[in-house]
């Protein structure tokens, strides 16, 4: 069975860490919580958990369940593990798994759910027939990612296109998808779903007022400077330190206009088995 071959882009600095710990079922996962599939009773597996917002968010609306979370980083699992302990939720466990070579048995969960997970991942749909494997038949696998390609913003710096452009190369170089909302359909169809038991939609985050708009291009700006991504970009040859710190720059210099705004698409998928 094969293993995870790409490298996870972003890593886990501070900068990363800003935007997933502000990640909730809510603001990430509502076609989910919308779908009418989850009951208190219901077992969950959380794929790629990270810090376990999502993850604690998911444990509370399954209170007479249990959920799992599981991600490759041993210390991004003890920070969700601490995540849950904060809120006083008795019904999660977090562990570490690869998507590709899951520990569970077959047909183990109601639900299998992954945010942000398969543009990471370097055989998507190898993940997917492994979460389908361990979903209960007539079970739900969940999955949302975004497509950089269409990312769309407001005022248009040519800066911005460069760090875009950037972005998709090093992901792509670490073996990873950056345009994956677009494939989820293909990829679940391949991995073993029924056309007909595949629902998509597309969701989208927002960030148009002060706040958002500073805390967005403040949370790019370090981590194209100062994160695991900055090392990838500069050790695989695609960009200079200089111009990294140019694409930062530009981040800051859009981040100060009144009429800024950014849309984050997402593809979605809710596929039974």
């Amino acid at each position: 069975m094969s293993q995870e071959t790409a490298v996870y882009t972003h890593g886990h600095h501070e900068s990363v860490l800003r935007s997933h710990t502000w990640r909730t079922a809510a603001n990430s996962a509502a076609y989910l919580l919308g779908s009418g599939v989850l009951r208190p009773d219901l077992s969950v597996l959380d794929i790629g958990c990270g810090p376990g917002t999502i993850t604690a968010d998911l444990a509370e609306l399954v209170p007479q369940g249990r959920v799992i979370g599981a991600d490759m980083a041993e210390g991004i699992v003890a920070q969700a593990r601490a995540t849950a302990a904060e809120r006083g939720l008795t019904n999660t466990e977090f562990t570490t798994a690869d998507v590709h070579a899951l520990q569970w048995d077959d047909d183990t969960f109601d639900v299998v759910h992954a945010h942000q997970v398969l543009q990471h991942v370097g055989d998507p749909v190898q993940a997917l027939r492994e979460m389908r494997r361990v979903v209960k038949p007539g079970g739900i696998v969940a999955a949302r990612d975004s497509d950089y390609s269409v990312f769309s913003w407001y005022p248009r710096l040519p800066g911005m296109d460069d760090w875009l452009d950037l972005y998709r190369r090093v992901a792509r170089a670490n073996g990873g998808e950056p345009d994956a909302g677009r494939f989820l359909k293909s990829w679940a169809m391949e991995a073993g779903f029924a056309q007909q038991d595949i629902a998509c939609s597309v969701g989208a985050w927002c960030y148009a007022t002060p706040d958002e708009i500073a805390w967005w291009s403040g949370l790019w700006a370090d981590r194209t400077v100062a994160s695991a991504y900055a090392d990838r970009a500069t050790e695989g040859g695609h960009a200079t330190a200089d111009e990294l710190a140019a694409v930062s720059a530009t981040w800051r210099e859009w981040g100060t206009h009144a009429d800024a705004w950014f849309a984050v698409p997402h593809g979605e998928i809710l596929a039974r088995k």
